[in-house]
């Protein structure tokens, strides 16, 4: 999967790249949940890590750095496409500073989502502490590289979005009485478009202008819906909530189109892998012996 998500994201970052006129990316700014959570549940009370082996068995060392991963994620491959770390950072790791965060830093927490009651399931760190969390990244760094460097590290810097899978397999499906028994599932996904919105507008406002934003995966395929699924004794897919990530994804593609004709000099790409990764789930031998996933 992440090999998968890796070549998608590329083509979807050329695009961003090709519509500017400096395409040089000085730094990658993440946010998020386990697709791209380099290690910061290591540093919170929650049962939401893999610290432990055999993660990280294909990282170098063979060290399991909190990456729900074999090695590293893409967010990874892309910082070093660009010719800056092979590897991004996790904000809360106090092995780093503000010198290493100057060309990439994580913010993502896996188990999180756009809704604050998902994060609170396995008590992660919530979407809006995550842009707090980037609010001090940009105090420290302007007082580092200075007011001006820092902000055109800011403007030109490439942030990646990628979570909403959480709100409907750990939230609205799994807690009786909880989002279900306030929100049909459509009124769910708009009231997590409204949150994301808010969150991009946020992002917008505090200086960033290039941002990928992952769609969701088909999430009725994923390990934890086909094992909990007891009425499916073929373990297959969940076909109903794939169907839900597939109309939440065009709500979306709606949603970041709307914003780039609102807000001057916004460039905001969609990196839909549903197709992809669903494809990859349902044949993989298309994609060689070896092609772990990255949950």
């Amino acid at each position: 999967m992440a090999h998968s998500v890796y070549i998608l994201m590329l083509f979807f970052i050329q695009i961003l790249r090709t519509t500017g006129a400096n395409t040089k990316v000085p730094a990658m700014i993440v946010f998020g949940d386990s697709s791209v959570d380099t290690g910061n549940n290591n540093f919170i009370p929650t049962i939401a890590r893999c610290n432990f082996e055999p993660y990280g068995r294909d990282f170098p060392g063979g060290i399991p750095t909190g990456r729900f991963c074999n090695g590293r994620l893409s967010t990874d491959f892309l910082s070093e496409s660009f010719g800056l770390k092979p590897t991004i950072p996790a904000y809360l790791d106090p092995a780093y500073s503000i010198a290493d965060f100057a060309t990439g830093v994580c913010f993502a927490s896996s188990a999180t989502g756009f809704d604050n009651a998902t994060a609170g399931v396995l008590q992660v760190i919530p979407l809006w502490k995550e842009l707090e969390f980037y609010k001090e990244y940009q105090r420290k760094l302007r007082a580092y590289l200075g007011v001006g460097k820092a902000n055109k590290v800011i403007g030109e810097a490439l942030y990646t979005v990628s979570l909403g899978t959480n709100d409907f397999i750990e939230n609205y499906y799994a807690i009786p009485g909880g989002r279900q028994s306030q929100f049909t599932v459509q009124e769910y996904q708009d009231f997590l478009l409204g949150i994301a919105e808010d969150f991009l507008k946020k992002l917008y406002n505090l200086g960033a202008r290039k941002i990928s934003v992952t769609g969701i995966a088909p999430m009725g395929c994923l390990p934890v819906e086909r094992t909990t699924d007891f009425m499916n004794n073929d373990y297959g897919c969940n076909e109903e909530h794939n169907n839900v990530a597939l109309e939440f994804n065009g709500k979306m593609m709606s949603l970041l189109s709307k914003l780039n004709k609102e807000l001057p000099g916004f460039r905001i790409v969609f990196a839909d892998g549903y197709n992809i990764l669903l494809d990859l789930i349902k044949k993989p031998s298309k994609f060689g012996k070896y092609n772990w996933l990255c949950i």
